[in-house]
């Protein structure tokens, strides 16, 4: 072993080498809020695209008319609209109400007997150490989903589990501060707001205009001295970054 052996160690894992992708959301839209340029440009390269939805989002309704099973029945409608026009073609439901999560390691057992069956080269889940994250959903799910990961291979893992180990090859943490791989979504911008512009329910015209102004600035301090437009960032770790790695936030 010699600095090469380190160098590698210390690196992100090679997203390009995945076929098969899981991507996590705590509620119907964040993943196309978070990454929907990147869902739309793996779809593109043939990868499967899987979405698991950990809750309802029964609480996210503007219409004070609206019921909370209403409000989920419409959700869930508009999550696979959305995600089917970017690109991914299955979609999984764990049975959470909105601003009920609260267990991770519960919760890291459900998303891992997800992770077995699918098996997923690549999670994509919301960074759940992200500073001033105030919605404990999202710290819970991308908590348990690193745990599920880290786990998933393990023969037992979850109690009483008859699926059989799977462990990925990397995590993609997206609403993060600190991305070591940035996608490019230069072609795939609009896609992104035209399956955004699907949840109806949660966004007005006024709040994706401003999303596409931030989206489309962040976008270009992402992709500066890279050679394309405009990107989107993820903090990509490995299985073995994910316990006792003093160096991860160095990755």
């Amino acid at each position: 072993m010699d600095a090469s052996t380190i160098a590698a160690l210390l690196s992100p894992p090679n997203l390009f080498e995945c076929r098969r992708i899981l991507c996590i959301q705590p509620h119907p839209d964040d993943n196309e809020v978070g990454i929907g340029g990147t869902i739309s440009s793996f779809a593109e390269r043939g990868c499967e695209i899987h979405y698991l939805t950990v809750t309802n989002g029964d609480l996210g309704a503007v219409d004070e008319q609206l019921s909370s099973a209403g409000i989920a029945a419409i959700r869930a409608n508009e999550l696979v609209a959305a995600g089917r026009s970017l690109g991914a073609t299955v979609f999984h439901q764990l049975d959470h109400g909105d601003g009920t999560l609260e267990h991770i390691p519960a919760l890291a057992g459900e998303i891992a007997e997800i992770i077995r069956t699918v098996q997923p080269d690549l999670i994509l889940c919301p960074d759940p150490w992200l500073s001033y994250e105030a919605h404990y959903d999202h710290i819970v799910t991308g908590r348990a989903a690193a745990q599920a990961v880290l786990s998933s291979g393990l023969p037992l893992y979850p109690r009483g589990t008859l699926t059989r180990p799977w462990q990925p090859k990397a995590i993609g943490f997206y609403f993060t501060a600190e991305p070591n791989t940035v996608i490019d979504i230069t072609d795939h911008f609009e896609r992104k707001f035209a399956a955004m512009a699907l949840h109806a329910s949660q966004f007005s015209e006024e709040q994706l205009a401003m999303y596409r102004f931030y989206f489309g600035e962040q976008g270009r301090q992402l992709a500066e001295g890279r050679g394309f437009g405009l990107g989107e960032g993820l903090k990509v770790l490995s299985p073995l970054h994910l316990h006792c790695f003093v160096d991860a936030r160095r990755i």
